[in-house]
C-alpha cells in the first residue's frame, strides 16, 4: 500500500520518459507569414497526455534606469533594471489528449500566423525584441515534457516590386503629298522636305 503511494507520489514531480523535438521549416519568417513546424515525439514509458502544443511567444526587453535611495551610503545610487513586456502570445495545439507507450514515436505538424503589424527581431545593449517557440506535452498530474526553446528571427517582409506600365499608342502614317516620305499623321510639315501637310 506504501509502496503504491510513494510510486504515485514520485509520478506527481517526476516528467515522464519521454523527448519532443522541435523543428521549423526555416530560421527566418517575416511579419505576416505563417510560422510552421514540426513536433516529434517519442516515449519510454506508458501515460496519457492531454495536450501538444507549440508556445509562441514575442518579447520586448527595455533596460530602465532610477535613482534609489541607500541608507547604507546615505546617498542616492543608480540602478539598472530591465523592464519585460510579452508583445504576442499563442498556444498553438497540435494534438488533443492521446495515449503513448513505450517505443511510440510520431511527428505533429503546426502552423501559427506572425501578426502583420507585429514588431521585428532585433538586440541593442539597452532593448532587444524576441520571438521565440517552444513544444509542450501536458501530461495531467505530472510535470509536462518541453522541448528546447527556439529563437525565430522574425524580418520586416520584402517590399513589393514596383511595377511600370508603358502606354504604347498607335502612330499612324501617312505619305507626304508632294514627296511621298512616310510621315505621322499628327505631323503639321513633312520631315523630309519641309511642306505643310494638305488638310
Amino acid at each position: 500500500m506504501a509502496t503504491g503511494f510513494f510510486r504515485k507520489l514520485k509520478e506527481r514531480v517526476t516528467k515522464p520518459k519521454a523527448i519532443v523535438s522541435l523543428s521549423l521549416n526555416k530560421s527566418t519568417f517575416a511579419l505576416g507569414e505563417n510560422l510552421e513546424g514540426t513536433l516529434a515525439v517519442t516515449s519510454e514509458e506508458e501515460f496519457d497526455a492531454t495536450e501538444l502544443r507549440a508556445e509562441f511567444r514575442c518579447v520586448e526587453k527595455r533596460k530602465k534606469g532610477r535613482y534609489v535611495w541607500n541608507e547604507a551610503t546615505k546617498r542616492n545610487e543608480w540602478k539598472e533594471e530591465w523592464e519585460t513586456a510579452t508583445l504576442h502570445s499563442a498556444d498553438v495545439r497540435a494534438s488533443g489528449e492521446f495515449h503513448l507507450t513505450p517505443a511510440y514515436r510520431k511527428e505533429f505538424l503546426f502552423s501559427t500566423s506572425i501578426p502583420a503589424g507585429g514588431r521585428e527581431s532585433y538586440g541593442s545593449v539597452d532593448a532587444s525584441v524576441t520571438w521565440s517557440v517552444k513544444g509542450v506535452l501536458a501530461v495531467k498530474g505530472r510535470p509536462d515534457v518541453t522541448s528546447e526553446t527556439v529563437d525565430v528571427q522574425v524580418t520586416k517582409p520584402a517590399a513589393a516590386p514596383t511595377v511600370v506600365k508603358e502606354i504604347v499608342r498607335e502612330v499612324v502614317m501617312i505619305p507626304c503629298a508632294y514627296c511621298g516620305t512616310l510621315m505621322p499623321q499628327t505631323s503639321v510639315v513633312c520631315p523630309n522636305c519641309g511642306a505643310r501637310r494638305r488638310a
